[in-house]
């Protein structure tokens, strides 16, 4: 097999896949090592190539993805970026927005799906205050998390807390694409307020 058809097959075969120097128990670089300490964090499974084992790949991959230099973070077979634009879509929460489009799916998997009183069960064995709001149809679902667990977290981190809770279903393809908002009691009770002037003035 070519070196370029092994890469495409890599790319086809792995929702998420990081090349990267070294491996993730030992990178051998500060950029991969900060790239593979985000994906740990997300606690999403990801596939790596140590591209110091494997020169034609790392001599190949630039062509393919127009990327220069390592490590390069791929998702649905799409180039994601480097170090620094994994930590910004880390820091904004994007990156576990896309990570959840990622999760293998299976027909048998698509049909099951989840029902909304599991997917509220699921997110209140990991968070027993949650009160869960789910929005939407087949995979398309919006997940909105109420608690008060979420005092003082950053946005990325109240999303990471509810994204745990859904590790198996969203690997399984049970779940996948769901966007998730999480607020705690008083940020939720300011959403409605603002919510409710805001019709209040357009009847006006």
């Amino acid at each position: 097999m070519k070196t370029e058809d092994k890469i495409r097959h890599q790319l086809a075969t792995n929702p998420v896949i990081l090349y990267m120097k070294g491996v993730p128990d030992n990178p051998q670089c500060g950029f991969s090592a900060k790239s593979v300490g985000i994906l740990n964090a997300t606690n999403f499974p990801y596939a790596y190539v140590n591209v110091l084992e494997a020169p034609f790949i790392r001599e190949k991959l630039p062509s393919i993805s127009h990327w220069p230099t390592y490590p390069q973070l791929f998702i649905n077979g799409e180039l994601v970026g480097g170090c620094d634009i994994i930590e910004e879509m880390s820091n904004d929460g994007s990156l576990l927005s896309l990570l959840t489009t990622a999760a293998p799916k299976t027909v048998e998997a698509e049909k099951e799906g989840l029902s909304i009183s599991a997917i509220e069960q699921l997110v209140q064995s990991g968070i027993p205050d949650a009160k869960v709001l789910v929005e939407g149809e087949g995979c398309d679902l919006l997940i909105t998390v109420v608690s008060e667990q979420f005092t003082d977290l950053a946005l990325v981190k109240k999303q990471q807390a509810v994204m745990v809770t859904l590790k198996e279903p969203l690997a399984s393809g049970k779940l996948h694409a769901v966007s998730v908002k999480a607020y705690t009691p008083n940020e939720w009770q300011e959403k409605q307020i603002n919510k409710e002037a805001g019709l209040l003035q357009i009847k006006l």
